[in-house]
């Protein structure tokens, strides 16, 4: 059966060229960010001599790819690195587990308080962390266990998930919301259990949404410094911003701003990797929402 020959529209010229403002200052801001990126990655190549003498891209003593050995053993990078990878990891596993559930119910489901926990949601994301981190920390300093390391990454991997509750409920309300409800009342037909619907079929369904989130959370944990600033302790539990930050300062002493900008590659790379290969997720959680009843 031979195909059908798709007709391409005709290019809307005019249009197109009251876009052409839009189109320049894009191309400028993709130049100026593809500039950007590439000068901290060939610096990360470079040695501070050639960095301070404005010959980065020249590489007139090679690529020294010791400057990332040197950052991920000697500047505990490798140490940051995990630290950050676990909590953000365990932290968007813990997030789904909650939220999806909570989001479903909400979506789902008329009950006394629905429309009240639902502004909650959306009330609480508008606190800035700030106004709740000291008395968070005068609890959690009141336990004694920020100076133990496994209780001191539990505390963390609990501040993530409580902060990021609000948002990714109501992201994946909203997700769940737009699915039809034609599927949960084909399931009950054939007598399945509400549960067992939401674990089968709804949950599944919903993976674009859950995608999105999760990498939204992961980008937001993986960045977070404020909380990792007061609850952090010893260098065994600093994530990657905090390691970072300490890694900036200790170059006015070491001189060594090659290795800071390997370390500052290694960092980004991980959320650098994430939007590359998972852009269309994004854009699929975030437009799609299923067949709507």
């Amino acid at each position: 059966m031979a195909k059908e020959k798709k007709l391409r529209e005709p290019v809307n010229w005019k249009k197109e060229f009251h876009l052409t403002p839009g189109y320049i200052v894009l191309a400028l801001w993709v130049l100026f960010t593809f500039v950007l990126i590439g000068w901290v990655v060939a610096a990360s190549f470079s040695t501070s001599k050639e960095i301070f003498s404005g010959e980065v891209f020249k590489f007139a003593s090679g690529l020294h790819f010791e400057n990332y050995a040197k950052a991920w053993n000697a500047s505990n990078v490798s140490v940051f690195f995990t630290n950050s990878l676990v909590y953000a990891s365990i932290s968007c596993v813990l997030l789904i587990l909650v939220c999806a559930p909570a989001a479903y119910v909400l979506s789902r489901f008329t009950f006394i308080g629905n429309k009240i926990i639902q502004s909650g949601f959306v009330a609480s994301m508008g606190v800035p962390a700030t106004m709740i981190v000291l008395p968070l920390f005068g609890l959690v300093a009141g336990w004694d266990v920020l100076n133990v390391s496994l209780a001191n990454r539990a505390v963390l991997i609990f501040l993530y998930v409580g902060v990021n509750v609000p948002y990714t409920t109501i992201f994946l309300l909203t997700f769940f919301a737009n699915l039809s409800r034609a599927y949960e009342e084909a399931a009950a037909i054939d007598g399945c259990p509400p549960m067992k619907t939401f674990w089968k079929i709804m949950l599944p369904m919903a993976q674009p949404g859950i995608i999105t989130v999760t990498i939204f959370n992961f980008i937001n944990v993986w960045n977070e410094y404020f909380m990792s600033l007061i609850f952090a302790n010893s260098d065994k539990v600093k994530p990657v911003a905090i390691g970072l930050y300490g890694m900036i300062n200790s170059m006015r002493y070491t001189g060594d701003y090659a290795g800071m900008f390997a370390s500052v590659v290694i960092v980004f790379l991980p959320t650098f990797i994430l939007y590359i290969f998972m852009s269309e997720k994004i854009i699929a959680g975030i437009t799609g929402g299923g067949v709507k009843g």
